[in-house]
């Protein structure tokens, strides 16, 4: 396709593009479970327990009730390290525009570098050991402030600088050792290597050669501009990036997969990653002066940590419980099912805890209760039921879905 379909789009790209369209496909998949013709069974009476626990876990974490975006600026937080003032003092004298297009250029990346990196790796900041998201955001700040995506050595990202990067280089970035292993680090460099074909091949999206540029492309809409158009801009804007699982008029969608049939209709789109890092944009973004509107149209995301919620409560029970014994590829039935059940449980959660905490799903969207809130609740169930708190199913991580 000559020319990205964005800011406006129809037909059947709207359609597999859409918020909705996740929503009522994923609702095919509950249908199906709750007459006992999928691989899990679905106790909807469980949800009360799963739904306490979120509360408990969100009112440690959030006491006063201000729960931010499940985003990666939290990540980038971590130990209480603002590293985000560290970029905005590293870039010197300059408006709020260029300081969000380098504030987005980071947390595009460190997105990108995000999936499960297994139980044995850590990084080390400063003496200070994190692990998981958390260790994988410090590792991509830190190398994203020694230059290591720029051709120039500043704090950037632009498409020459991806073009020189190496998996090497990540691997050193990220303290990757023998005794230090990471899971899915080829598949997450290779990510962040094609994103550089991304930049170059959408100039109107990303002006300037950078993801950083989306901030003009975003201002140069009528505002407010809608959640979904950002996430459009997003998979339209990479659609090289990903494997091109599905294809429809030319563009090719990463994590789209068919269930139970042929072609389009039964496609279940669940755009995870490019949904989180649609999250993770509207603070860097809005501080660049684009302002949001719709975001609790947006999903739940349907990856291990809230997933595993469902099947830790008893939400969902495996019919067949020797595949939880198997490593599971993400395009296998059981896992897509388990992910399509996923985004329409955390929907259920989601309005339970609005109604507990008397908000609107305006004031409290799925990326807050995400936070508050369900991934953390995973991460917590998941730590007291099995060591190293590993997730209940075992996942083949090509660090691109989960």
């Amino acid at each position: 396709m000559s020319e990205l379909p964005w800011p406006h789009v129809t037909g059947p790209l709207a359609t597999i593009t859409d918020p909705a369209t996740i929503r009522a496909r994923t609702r095919r998949v509950l249908d199906a479970a709750l007459a006992g013709e999928t691989a899990f069974a679905v106790d909807l009476a469980r949800l009360g327990p799963c739904v306490d626990f979120v509360m408990q876990v969100t009112t440690e974490n959030y006491p006063s009730g201000d729960i931010p975006f499940h985003g990666r600026y939290e990540h980038l937080k971590a130990g209480g390290v603002d590293r985000l003032a560290r970029l905005r003092a590293a870039l010197g004298p300059t408006d709020r525009v260029e300081q969000a297009r380098a504030l987005v250029d980071l947390v595009v990346v460190s997105v990108l570098l995000d999936a499960g990196a297994g139980p044995a790796w850590r990084y080390v900041e400063d003496g200070v050991t994190y692990t998981r998201s958390e260790g994988l955001a410090v590792a991509s700040a830190a190398m994203f402030m020694q230059g290591a995506f720029s051709h120039d050595g500043s704090p950037r990202v632009t498409a020459d600088g991806l073009a020189a990067l190496t998996a090497e280089r990540v691997s050193r970035g990220m303290q990757v050792s023998p005794g230090n292993a990471m899971t899915g680090l080829e598949g997450r460099a290779s990510l962040v290597k094609r994103l550089e074909a991304s930049l170059r091949a959408a100039p109107a999206l990303f002006p300037g050669g950078r993801p950083g540029g989306m901030v003009d492309a975003l201002l140069a809409q009528p505002q407010p501009v809608t959640a979904t158009s950002l996430l459009r801009l997003l998979l339209f804007g990479l659609s090289t990036m990903w494997p091109a699982r599905v294809t429809l008029e030319g563009v090719g969608f990463g994590d789209v997969w068919p269930w139970r049939g042929e072609g389009p209709d039964a496609w279940i789109p669940f755009h995870k990653l490019s949904q989180w890092l649609a999250y993770s944009l509207v603070e860097p973004l809005e501080h660049g002066g684009v302002r949001f509107t719709g975001v609790e149209d947006l999903t739940g995301l349907p990856e291990y940590r809230n997933g595993g919620l469902f099947l830790d409560f008893g939400v969902l029970t495996l019919r067949d419980p020797s595949l939880a014994r198997v490593e599971l590829e993400a395009a296998h039935p059981a896992i897509v099912e388990w992910r399509a059940l996923t985004v329409q449980l955390l929907d259920r959660v989601g309005d339970e805890v609005c109604r507990r905490m008397g908000k609107t799903k305006q004031q409290l969207p799925l990326a807050r209760v995400l936070q508050g809130g369900t991934w953390s609740a995973g991460r917590a169930i998941a730590k007291q039921q099995r060591a190293q708190g590993l997730p209940p199913l075992t996942l083949k991580s090509d660090g691109m879905v989960f």
